[in-house]
């Protein structure tokens, strides 16, 4: 029976927010002067270990978007999925190796940096008020929203309350600064994963007892295969089957995650921009030394293999309940005003929790909406500050300004994504909203990067030219050709973002920009402990698409 939360669950959730706000205050106390120094501020320089680098990275990462938009995600498509965080592995080694040296050797603390470093200032500018944008009203609004969502599914409380009740707790945690938000991550993550299983529990548990003899997890894991098999595929094939739009309608699941395309083609684009390219993901190993920063992308590789254990197969399980008719609060929830909406299918377990159980997991979603919203609202915060106030508004900015400020782009950011947020309901899957909506800038910011690295005649010109046509050619063939996946028009436009750049770097006379990065092939040279990491992780993922092929 779907019941409301209970004085116990509140017990939890009270303990658990004392626990984070207690230490992070702890934290924020220890070093409380160096807290007006941007860099302590924003980065927290030198003072995040390999383990709080990672947790960092996935508390930040993991959020409503994974529980609720990817756990609707797997409920309309099943496992295929996950390969948003099984190849998410990959890359975060990748990362590591390639793109870590380059930006830590350059001393780089935030993207547009890199490209004012790498171009010039017209390309880094017009890139910091793209990112602002895109994290201020997708990214940003799209987290409130769903976590908004789903509290109001457990607490029966208007949107607004939760979603500023979750606005004020991770404004308390981001007006600490980084070291506050990545040793505070430690505990999130911590809390994450514990209530994330008891979910994943439940929903296999509850699988057995409907539809099997009530074995007991394993039962229920073995009848989800059964049941759904069409949700057990890695690479999905086109015209199949179809499956829920979240819309009222049914759609091709092979235009969200087209076959083979995930693997070889716009997938790499989105992991790759969002992994290597993004400050909102980057920032947490800026200010660490490189053998501690390679660490920590390797721990948070490890975990991310455990993500879809968490967030997809509590949806698979809900979809599985609700096509057999096996329980009544299930298909109630579902359903709104006849339309079947996946992204409610968390949400929906989570209200069948026992008390208790219910208030650990309820303190999950907390904890993974609130990291991945202070590392947000921190990223805005560090780039308008840096790449906008301070070298534009008041050049002569102290160190005490320019804190000052980041702080009150906090508190601006959140006002707008509250104001926002609502609108979000007239989309489908959240998670389908977030990363289509994202993809239109991705392709030109890659291209820009990986040019930028690796191509010594990569100039301005050809970078400005990416970063330009990106949004237009995207919505083009988005709107002109609306049969084209997303990924595909993503792997699509990358090309011809990538070919401006080397047309550009051609017609340039010079035949190599004198603001190319000097290389030096040993600094991408790995530790014995990081290659057999690294080796370990792609053995474990090549295992899982050749059993879930």
């Amino acid at each position: 029976m779907n019941t409301p939360m209970q004085t116990l669950d509140y017990v939890v959730f009270l303990v658990y927010f004392i626990i984070v706000s207690g230490y992070g205050y702890w934290v924020y106390q220890r070093r409380k002067k160096a807290h007006n120094n941007p860099q302590d501020f924003f980065l927290a320089e030198g003072q995040l270990t390999w383990w709080a680098i990672g947790a960092s990275l996935i508390a930040s990462n993991i959020s409503a978007e994974q529980f609720i938009g990817m756990g609707g995600s797997g409920f309309a498509l099943g496992l295929g999925i996950a390969s948003y965080e099984w190849m998410a592995a990959i890359t975060l080694i990748i990362v590591a190796v390639f793109f870590m040296p380059l930006y830590l050797k350059n001393n780089i603390y935030t993207m547009p940096q890199f490209l004012r470093h790498r171009y010039n200032e017209q390309v880094a500018t017009i890139m910091a008020v793209f990112w602002l944008l895109i994290y201020v009203l997708v990214n940003l609004t799209s987290i409130i929203y769903l976590g908004a969502l789903s509290i109001q599914h457990m607490l029966q409380l208007p949107f607004m309350w939760c979603a500023v009740g979750l606005a004020l707790f991770a404004i308390l945690i981001t007006l600490g600064g980084m070291r506050v938000i990545g040793y505070t991550d430690v505990i999130q993550v911590f809390f994450l994963i514990l209530g994330g299983l008891a979910t994943t529990y439940l929903a296999l548990s509850l699988v057995s007892e409907k539809l099997g003899t009530n074995a007991g997890v394993f039962e229920g894991l073995q009848l989800l295969r059964q049941k759904a098999p069409d949700h057990f595929h890695m690479i999905i094939p086109k015209g199949e089957y179809q499956v829920h739009d979240g819309q009222g309608g049914m759609q091709d699941p092979w235009y969200q995650l087209p076959g083979l395309a995930v693997l070889i083609g716009g997938m790499w684009i989105a992991n790759l921009s969002y992994w290597g390219c993004n400050q909102y993901i980057t920032q947490r190993a800026l200010g660490a030394k490189l053998p501690t920063a390679r660490s920590g992308l390797l721990f948070a590789s490890f975990l991310k293999l455990l993500m879809p254990a968490i967030v997809v197969l509590p949806g698979i399980a809900c979809y599985i309940l609700f096509t057999n008719n096996a329980d009544e609060n299930i298909v109630n929830s579902i359903t709104e005003n006849g339309i079947v909406k996946p992204d409610n299918s968390y949400s929906t377990l989570l209200g069948l929790l026992p008390e208790g159980l219910k208030g650990v997991s309820f303190a999950a979603l907390t904890a993974a909406i609130v990291a991945s919203l202070a590392g947000k609202a921190n990223s805005i915060s560090t780039i308008f500050s840096l790449d906008i106030y301070k070298r534009f508004v008041n050049k002569d900015a102290e160190d005490k300004k320019v804190v000052k400020i980041g702080r009150w782009t906090v508190l601006v950011a959140f006002a707008i994504a509250l104001i926002i947020s609502p609108a979000l309901k007239n989309f489908g899957q959240g998670f389908t909203y977030i990363q289509e909506f994202t993809g239109f800038i991705t392709p030109g910011i890659l291209a820009m990067f990986l040019f930028g690295f690796f191509w010594k005649r990569a100039n301005s010109a050809g970078a400005l030219a990416a970063t330009l046509c990106s949004i237009p050619f995207s919505a083009v063939l988005k709107f002109l050709m609306p049969d084209i996946p997303f990924l595909n028009r993503m792997g699509i436009v990358f090309l011809i973002c990538a070919g401006l750049i080397v047309v550009f770097g051609l017609l340039s006379p010079h035949k190599e920009n004198p603001k190319a990065l000097v290389i030096d092939k040993g600094m991408f040279r790995v530790s014995n402990s990081f290659m057999a990491g690294a080796l370990l992780v792609v053995g474990i993922l090549a295992a899982l698409y050749i059993v879930y092929w």
